[in-house]
């Protein structure tokens, strides 16, 4: 563990932290006059570039009125925020859920295997329903999330984006969670976003075989000056590895991965030629 770098705990709980000040419309200004604080210290703590102490924490949650089972909860975090690693339950669009989004954002690099769905920052509003339907989610979540990862794809046009790289298995493109007029828009979706100079997209194609990306998704993030980040998420819940070892195990696989697959160019060619066989169904 490198020395004073942020963990993605710590980072989590100040994005959880200037979610409440922001829900109470308190400036971080305000905040750092009423505790006696340099502005700067509120900042660093939201944006995750310094130790979270539990003492900071219970004075920000007193400005903020939160009591009960929240404080001890947010209390309990700070307490741990140090420890690599993070476990995190996810329930619509929670606070701590957010912490993928915050992560996404600090991003220089992002690279994402999907063997079974599409990748989530190159899905359309209609897959997005389709794919929570099918998993049960209730329509209100459901809104909630769509709109969660809709906001999240902002990152792909931003004027600075990340460098995002996904390798996509043939299963995944031709998994018909929507009838062939409106899958055929989405995988057309896909080629679209191949046209950014950032982003690149691999077909893992089925002819392969195995390949080292069938045990599940994961998506690696890397940061200019803090370490990387491997998230695998599961139904209700998301894991973070941030340890050297388990990030350079998952960067040999994302080379092997990519040694694998098609090319850029063979899978937007690959793609299209899924999208005509589409166009002739529909």
């Amino acid at each position: 563990m490198a020395a004073n770098q942020p963990t993605v705990a710590g980072r989590g709980l100040g994005a959880e932290l200037r979610s409440i000040r922001e829900e109470h419309k308190l400036s971080s200004t305000k905040v750092a006059k009423r505790l006696g604080w340099p502005q700067s210290k509120i900042s660093k703590i939201e944006n995750g570039k310094q130790s979270i102490r539990a003492a900071d924490v219970a004075s920000l949650l007193a400005v903020y009125g939160v009591i009960g089972h929240e404080r001890d909860h947010l209390i309990a975090k700070a307490e741990n925020s140090d420890e690599a690693g993070l476990w995190e339950k996810q329930s619509g669009m929670s606070r701590e859920s957010r912490t993928l989004i915050q992560l996404e954002a600090e991003a220089t690099g992002i690279f994402n295997l999907e063997p079974l769905i599409l990748p989530g920052l190159l899905q359309t509003p209609d897959y997005i329903r389709a794919l929570m339907t099918t998993g049960g989610i209730s329509e209100e979540d459901t809104e909630v999330r769509t709109a969660a990862r809709l906001g999240r794809q902002a990152l792909l046009s931003r004027q600075t984006p990340p460098r995002t790289e996904f390798v996509i298995d043939e299963c995944a493109l031709r998994r018909p969670l929507l009838p062939p007029r409106l899958m055929a828009r989405q995988l057309r979706h896909i080629i679209e976003a191949t046209e950014r100079p950032t982003v690149t997209v691999q077909v893992l194609p089925l002819s392969l075989g195995g390949h080292r990306g069938l045990d599940g998704p994961f998506m690696l993030l890397e940061f200019a000056k803090l370490r990387s980040v491997v998230h695998v998420e599961h139904k209700i819940s998301a894991f973070f590895l941030e340890e050297e070892q388990e990030t350079a195990f998952y960067r040999q696989e994302a080379d092997s991965l990519r040694e694998s697959a098609l090319n850029p160019a063979e899978s937007v060619d690959f793609i299209a030629g899924i999208v005509r066989e589409l166009d002739r169904e529909g």
